[in-house]
């Protein structure tokens, strides 16, 4: 099991080796800006360039850049990084520029773009522009289009960014674990014409997926299927941020997914529709509301609401286990079982044991029980009106009436109008109605007499769950 300290002592052998780049080419560089906080960061306006309304990378940021004869040169830097996944738990991953995902890139549709990047890791490695129309040779997949960039090497990539839409940048090189470490970022080429599909706030992530074994920091590559976390720009629930909004302002999220799986991504509260994918800007009469939309491995799709009901509205993968953090998949099935006998009996042996999963899991979100270090609880955060029950992937659509234009900081819990929140049934209940027809005259029952309660025991595990 590698630990923090021998991550960072081979990182900092690794930095010498970056430091084979000759003074006189790194004056020539750049800045390579670095960044380890993991808060959303809100928009700033383009400095220079051309104009654009940019986007707000969820927990995450946007990459500076130099204009240098009317060319945007960027500085990428494939570096082990420390990306801390939710408060109590940090991995070990690969990533740019001290973070993983790497820096949002934006540019507008007809720049001339330069990219520097500079290896720091202990392979070789490539970018490749996933989506873009570029020159092939531009293209960076090891072997094919170029040599990978050796350790402590940097190389150039140059192009136009011909056309306005969403991508993503990632290597083509020793995927398995470039990409199961972390190695990913998000590309927004914006119209030149800053009107064209305008919104007034625009959100961005990746979905990624991790293994990483509870008391443990650094990703099982290897890993195929039976992944543990599933996260937002490499964050799971609770440390991801909400996506907050203006009542009745046009709202688009775009994502990308660089996981092992497909993700039904499902929002609540509002209907939206699909303007964009990784290929280009949807025709407007092939649009149609939805509430979910499944995005398949290597995809990306933007999609656009206008924020009209307030409230806070949950945004989440619909795959259950995708919404569960440090999952264990061994774990059978107790529901129905009585562990009171057993309990008693292992208590005097373990003072600490606890009764899980004879009532379902909900208890999980209350329970306060030891866990290894750098480790996360399946179910965590709370709500306004206690433990939400979710990890993984989802977050909170924050729509406020008195939320500025611009103003991206959490307003807190929604206060619900009197009379909007679902309450308990105090009066008296019906007495249940039991039918014994087994299916009526076409199923009769094979033998009657008093009902029969019965135990069912689910096997242990699922193997090749995904």
């Amino acid at each position: 099991m590698s630990t923090r300290r021998d991550f960072f002592k081979n990182a900092g052998v690794l930095a010498l080796g970056a430091a084979a780049v000759s003074r006189a080419g790194a004056a020539s560089l750049p800045e390579a800006v670095s960044m380890d906080d993991a808060a959303t960061k809100a928009p700033a306006l383009p400095p220079n360039g051309r104009p654009f309304h940019p986007v707000v990378t969820l927990n995450g940021w946007s990459l500076p850049w130099r204009m240098n004869n009317n060319v945007k040169e960027f500085h990428l830097v494939a570096e082990a990084v420390v990306r801390e996944l939710a408060p109590g738990m940090k991995a070990n991953l690969w990533g740019y520029n001290g973070q993983s995902p790497g820096p949002t890139i934006e540019v507008v549709e007809g720049d001339r773009v330069r990219i520097f990047v500079t290896n720091r890791l202990p392979e070789h490695t490539s970018v490749h522009w996933h989506g873009q129309r570029l020159p092939n040779g531009m293209d960076g997949v090891t072997g094919l289009t170029q040599p990978g960039i050796a350790p402590g090497k940097t190389f150039v990539y140059e192009f136009v960014a011909k056309r306005p839409g969403t991508f993503m940048y990632h290597p083509h090189a020793d995927e398995m674990t470039q990409m199961a470490m972390g190695m990913m970022g998000f590309w927004v080429t914006h119209p030149k014409d800053p009107n064209f599909m305008k919104v007034d706030r625009d959100f961005v992530f990746l979905l990624s997926n991790y293994d990483i074994e509870p008391g443990s920091f650094t990703p099982k590559v290897n890993t195929m299927t039976d992944f543990n976390l599933f996260t937002f720009n490499s964050r799971v629930f609770p440390g991801i941020d909400p996506m907050v909004a203006r009542q009745g302002e046009r709202v688009r999220i775009r994502f990308g997914n660089l996981t092992m799986t497909n993700h039904p991504i499902h929002m609540h509260g509002h209907e939206f529709v699909v303007t964009g994918t990784d290929g280009g800007w949807t025709r407007p009469e092939s649009r149609w509301p939805e509430v979910s939309v499944d995005v398949a491995v290597g995809q990306m799709r933007a999609i656009e609401f206008d924020a009209t009901d307030p409230g806070d509205w949950a945004f989440h993968c619909h795959k259950s286990h995708h919404t569960m953090n440090a999952m264990g998949h061994d774990v059978p099935t107790m529901i129905g079982v009585d562990h009171g006998g057993v309990a008693q009996k292992i208590n005097r042996l373990v003072p600490d044991y606890m009764v899980m999963g004879e009532r379902g899991m909900a208890d999980m979100e209350e329970m306060e029980m030891p866990l290894p270090d750098n480790t996360l609880p399946m179910m965590g955060g709370k709500g306004p009106f206690g433990g939400v029950g979710m990890g993984g992937m989802f977050t909170v659509v924050k729509v406020r009436k008195d939320q500025k234009p611009g103003d991206y900081r959490d307003p807190g819990w929604y206060k619900h109008p009197a009379g909007t929140v679902a309450y308990e049934w105090t009066g008296a209940l019906p007495e249940p109605v039991r039918s014994r027809a087994a299916g009526g005259q076409s199923m009769a029952p094979a033998r009657k007499g008093a009902d029969v309660e019965m135990t069912v025991r689910k096997p242990a595990g699922h193997a090749g769950h995904n």
